[in-house]
């Protein structure tokens, strides 16, 4: 028993022969598991890969150069200099310039015949050359020995010069023999050196092998035709890259100029064939990283010639400098004219006034939350307030004091952000319609003072769930939708009579801008966006397609920056969009133009409620919208009316004005020709009338 319990803990031997041997062997394999991953290591090493960058840049610049060098060498003994310069002529299509690159080529071979035919002729002329020199020069050293040996009456003289001659020529060969040893060593070191400074500077090593710190050392830089060309090349298109290869040094061919533009400059480019110009606008990074710039300060645009991209390249660090104040600040006498005049609204990018013509266009600026929309929507309403036969009704659905200035301005001011403010707004907007088809339905010929329907943060507008008791919805983007619908008519006829809408919203989506109402608006613009999608609601796909990116705009950076596609501004010709930097107007500033701008007029009472679904007093409305104004015209009583309640007043006529106010003693007038009521007169009516009543507006 005791020997089967000592067999039972006793260890088994082994009965595989090999088993014994696998902890041995299995030390190799973890000799070479360790050898590779220590290998592995030290080839992903930081020091193995900056070695490895430097052996190919160094080695690319010896290659690049040695072929830039034998290229250079061929096209001098060559005429295929000529030749590449001719196709790239004939690939943009300059024709003139291919017929003299062909003329110059064939005066090139001609000249070339020339020499080699006086190559034939050439030995015969070298040794009777060498058998004249050589007579000449003996007998010259003769001359002079005669001479030596005349003044020093020494015969021996004579062959004094010759010889030392001769010493001279023994001097240089020891001179020689001793230099030529190590000229001979060093040569092709030399010639390594000089191929290495000439890859070095044309920059023949692959872009992932050049040091970091390089692209900041050329920061900044001025624009060259070869730092475009370089840059154009290095783009990662194939068959960009393969034709400016094979036009060599030609590659400058397919530029235009480079002019000054503003604060940078600006260049077309012919691209060769098989090169897309959307090929080159999606590498706008690349592009400006490869020219020393940030994104923001390289732009792409199409203009009108085929195959060709326009560059505006902006100088290092000019765009974040702000631009100067704007002239409705500066100048105290600036005045607008709505028909005729152009807002001073900023610079475009080459540094030139950019300004805007407001007449009868329907406006929309977007862009995201706090870029500048309501600064630049404002800029715009505070040059037309110079105006005084324009009036505005300003709807603000945001509330935060932005347009308060306008009090005693415009007629209408809703300020806030609730569902009551935007059911104001939308009876605003409808009220505008209601004037727009009172204008329409005028005799023809008939003038209209403009009408400005303002809506900033309209957003607001769209979204708001609000439903009215015939269960129409003042939001959405539907037929029944109030504020839609009104919209729509005004963009619809509203330009033809004055009657113009102005919306400022953020962050549009399909939802919060609905597509009828965008595509409505004449002058579109819009600051940094954050989608592509977002571009193309806010400016349209043509303006897009043409190079309009307000979503690489810098939220923050480039606040005030808009991207605006209108035909009420001047657009370099061939493009879809111009880019403007707005000038930024603070609050002060504003309620100082905005003082000017109200002793322009008379005096403007501005309502801040639209009130509905009440009876009215028609003479104590009148006395309400006439304010503090001596005499108002009978037609700005009848706005001012509609204004104030669309469903009591929106259908008022002459006649009806007349007949509230026959018998009261404040009877319409003529003043200088025209209609007006009095002040006086009205509040004397309202203090004499017997307190019984008063007329109903129904």
């Amino acid at each position: 028993m005791s020997e089967n319990v000592i067999h039972l803990f006793k260890t088994p031997e082994p009965t595989d022969p090999e088993a014994a041997d696998a902890p041995a062997k299995s030390d190799p394999v973890r000799v070479w598991t360790r050898t590779g991953r220590a290998v592995a290591g030290a080839v992903r090493h930081e020091r193995t890969a900056t070695a490895a960058r430097l052996a190919v840049r160094h080695g690319s610049y010896v290659l690049g150069g040695t072929r830039i060098v034998t290229r250079r060498a061929w096209d001098g003994r060559t005429g295929a200099r000529y030749e590449r310069l001719l196709r790239a002529a004939e690939a943009v299509g300059n024709y003139e310039a291919a017929g003299e690159w062909e003329e110059r080529l064939h005066r090139f071979r001609n000249e070339r015949h020339r020499r080699r035919m006086d190559l034939l002729t050439a030995p015969e002329k070298l040794v009777k050359g060498a058998a004249v020199g050589a007579a000449g020069g003996v007998g010259t050293l003769i001359l002079i020995g005669v001479a030596l040996a005349v003044a020093n009456k020494e015969p021996g003289d004579v062959i004094t010069p010759l010889m030392a001659f001769i010493d001279l020529v023994r001097l240089l060969a020891v001179i020689a023999s001793v230099v030529w040893g190590p000229l001979v060593a060093a040569g092709p070191w030399a010639a390594l050196a000089g191929a290495w400074a000439v890859g070095r500077h044309r920059g023949a090593a692959p872009a992932w092998a050049l040091p970091t710190g390089t692209g900041g050392q050329d920061a900044g830089a001025p624009i060259t035709p070869s730092i475009v060309v370089t840059a154009l090349r290095d783009l990662g298109v194939a068959p960009l890259r393969n034709a400016i290869k094979e036009m060599g040094d030609a590659g400058a061919a397919m530029l235009g100029p480079i002019r000054i533009a503003g604060c940078g400059v600006e260049v077309d480019v012919t691209l060769p064939s098989g090169v897309a110009t959307n090929e080159v606008q999606n590498r706008r990074r690349k592009l400006a990283e490869n020219l020393s710039r940030h994104e923001h300060e390289v732009f792409i645009t199409i203009p009108q010639a085929a195959r060709t991209v326009r560059l505006w390249i902006a100088d290092s660090g000019a765009l974040d400098e702000p631009i100067g104040p704007s002239p409705l600040v500066t100048d105290d006498t600036l005045t607008a004219d709505y028909a005729k005049g152009k807002a001073p609204w900023g610079q475009d990018l080459r540094g030139d006034a950019a300004a805007l013509s407001l007449y009868q266009r329907h406006l929309l600026i977007t862009g995201l939350s706090n870029q500048g929309k309501t600064a630049a929507l404002r800029a715009l309403a505070l040059w037309l307030a110079l105006d005084k036969s324009v009036e505005f009704r300003i709807a603000d659905l945001k509330g935060a004091g932005d347009w308060a200035m306008f009090d005693g301005l415009a007629t209408l001011l809703i300020q806030g952000p609730t569902d009551d403010h935007v059911i104001q707004a939308t009876e605003m907007v409808e009220s505008g319609v209601t004037e727009m088809e009172r204008r329409l339905q005028a005799p023809a010929g008939t003038v209209f003072p403009p009408l400005i329907l303002l809506v900033d943060e309209a957003q607001v507008a769209f979204m708001c769930p609000v439903i009215d008791k015939e269960k129409k919805p003042y939001g959405g983007s539907k037929a029944t939708s109030r504020y839609f619908m009104a919209a729509r008519k005004i963009h619809n006829q509203g330009r033809a009579v004055n009657v113009v809408l102005w919306q400022g919203t953020q962050d549009p989506t399909d939802q919060n801008l609905p597509k009828l109402v965008r595509e409505g608006a004449h002058t579109r613009a819009s600051l940094a966006l954050g989608t592509e999608s977002q571009a193309r609601m806010a400016l349209g796909d043509k303006a897009v397609d043409g190079g309009a990116a307000p979503n690489l705009l810098r939220p923050g950076l480039d606040k005030g920056t808009l991207v605006v596609a209108s035909d009420g501004i001047t657009i370099p010709a061939g493009q879809a969009s111009i880019t403007v930097r707005t000038h930024f107007i603070d609050n002060d500033a504003a309620t100082q133009i905005t003082t000017r701008a109200r002793s322009l007029r008379d005096g403007v009472t501005t309502l801040h409620v639209i009130e509905q679904g009440e009876e009215r007093d028609p003479l104590a409305d009148i006395a309400t919208v006439i304010g503090n104004t001596a005499r108002v015209l009978t037609q700005d009583v009848l706005q001012r009316l509609a204004t104030l309640s669309t469903e009591s007043y929106g259908k008022w006529t002459h006649a009806d004005l007349k007949r509230v106010l026959d018998g009261t003693g404040a009877e319409p007038y003529k003043s200088d020709g025209r209609m007006v009521v009095g002040r006086d007169r009205l509040t004397r009516a309202l203090t004499n009338r017997d307190g019984e009543g008063s007329a109903s507006a129904s």
